[in-house]
């Protein structure tokens, strides 16, 4: 395979080819299947800008999650761009984030003359929980979007109680949670519009990038139909009288036919080209096929890195609201620092042994963009407190082969054992593990 001197994709894959196990960057699996079916696809003469694949994804979707609504776009964070545009949000209206995800499930606020508050976590699950939820609404509170963190569902029944109780809209992020479900129901259908990703690092892909939104709302959906697909997202009324009498040309060419016979009363949005492309679409309805299995694969690995973390005090793992299905996008735990365990150094150690290490995510009121919104340290201390003393993500993906998983379970009782005992870095801790732990292949 050739790849681009120079990028920084290039730079970074040489950097990952440095160690055993990479963090991924790929968090499906695609075989000869996916391949199969894009030769068939571009083999066929088909219109690949949108068509009988993506209507066929769409219903896919819909069946495996039981929502009545499943619009595909280009990406996840186009999902929360146009479900944010459902919002209608206006001057002073307030939206209530997490500021433990990525950066792209609060950016397209910062778009809009509103006031975002940033709901601080919970110290366990790493989600908003419903107590620090309702501390924050006011009058003017107009949504929530909330993030269901690495697969672990937020407790949603409570957080849609209270919801309903003060009208708000909730959104939820389910970029990592495409397998989980909460009580027997899958996120995407737990509250009032859900939004997906399949970008290459997701527990489904469609070819490196693209999203979905699922609704329950027939005029929400309609929307989002018309934003999708270049159409301006406004308010339409019948006229007395047409522009002008119809053309003699056949009806098929008269696209949009309503531009003969209709008024526009109110403009709400202008509407963009997010129609996801046909091989991603036919790719996505392989992927959701294997989706079952991939998730099992990722609650093996999660489940072997459990019972070694067990064996340390000062060391506990992510957990959430009973009953649940973690969707493993991201195996999380965290260490206590008063045990001797310190989190800085134990990343380190275990980068150094070829595990290569992500602290995912960085807290978002902390990024420049939104400390210039007059957001500063001190706003989310758990959040906060957990990403720069305590949380630690290990690489956990489909595509780990058993040797990878038994070489992270190594190094990792390794290194926490040093932790424990105050073993200073030195060369020799660091060789500690059997070969080269820059390239121990």
């Amino acid at each position: 395979m050739t790849r681009c001197s120079g990028s920084w994709g290039s730079w970074r894959w040489a950097v990952e080819q440095s160690y055993a196990i990479p963090y991924p960057q790929l968090g499906s699996v695609l075989g000869e299947q996916e391949i199969g079916v894009l030769a068939q696809l571009v083999n066929s003469g088909e219109n690949l800008s949108g068509g009988r694949c993506r209507e066929e994804f769409e219903r896919c979707f819909r069946e495996y999650l039981s929502v009545p609504y499943a619009l595909s776009v280009t990406s996840g964070t186009v999902a929360l761009e146009i479900a944010i545009r459902l919002l209608d949000l206006d001057v002073g209206d307030e939206v209530i984030v997490t500021p433990q995800t990525y950066k792209a499930s609060a950016q397209p606020l910062l778009n809009y003359p509103v006031k975002v508050r940033f709901c601080d976590v919970d110290p366990v699950s790493l989600n908003i929980g419903p107590e620090q939820f309702e501390s924050l609404i006011t009058s003017r509170t107009k949504a929530l979007i909330l993030v269901h963190y690495g697969g672990l569902p937020c407790e949603m029944d409570p957080i849609m109680a209270i919801a309903r109780r003060h009208g708000i809209t909730v959104i939820e992020d389910c970029a990592h949670a495409l397998g989980s479900e909460y009580r027997g129901r899958k996120p995407g259908t737990l509250a009032d519009i859900g939004c997906f990703s399949f970008h290459s690092s997701k527990n489904i892909t469609t070819l490196g990038e693209g999203g979905m939104i699922t609704l329950f709302d027939r005029t929400l959906a309609d929307r989002v139909d018309r934003i999708r697909s270049n159409e301006a997202d406004a308010v339409y009324h019948e006229k007395v009288r047409a522009i002008r009498e119809r053309t003699s040309a056949h009806p098929w060419m008269m696209h949009p036919g309503f531009a003969f016979t209709h008024g526009c009363a109110a403009i709400r949005y202008g509407g963009t080209n997010a129609t996801l492309a046909e091989p991603n679409a036919a790719v996505g309805i392989v992927q959701l096929t294997k989706l079952d299995e991939l998730v099992r694969r990722r609650t093996e690995i999660a489940a072997t890195y459990t019972d070694v973390l067990a064996q340390f005090p000062g060391v506990r793992v992510q957990e959430g609201p009973d009953p649940v299905r973690h969707g493993y996008h991201l195996y999380t735990f965290f260490v206590d620092p008063a045990s001797g365990i310190l989190r800085d150094r134990l990343v380190s150690r275990l980068d150094a042994h070829g595990v290569q290490m992500q602290l995912r995510y960085f807290p978002l009121h902390l990024l420049p963009e939104w400390r210039a919104r007059d957001h500063d340290a001190g706003e989310c201390p758990v959040a906060e407190r957990m990403w720069f003393e305590q949380q630690v993500n290990l690489p956990c993906h489909p595509g780990m082969t058993d040797r990878q998983v038994d070489q992270v379970v190594s190094r990792l009782d390794t290194v926490l054992r040093q932790e424990v005992r105050n073993v200073p870095i030195t060369s020799a801790a660091a060789h500690e593990v059997e070969g080269n732990p820059q390239c121990p292949k």
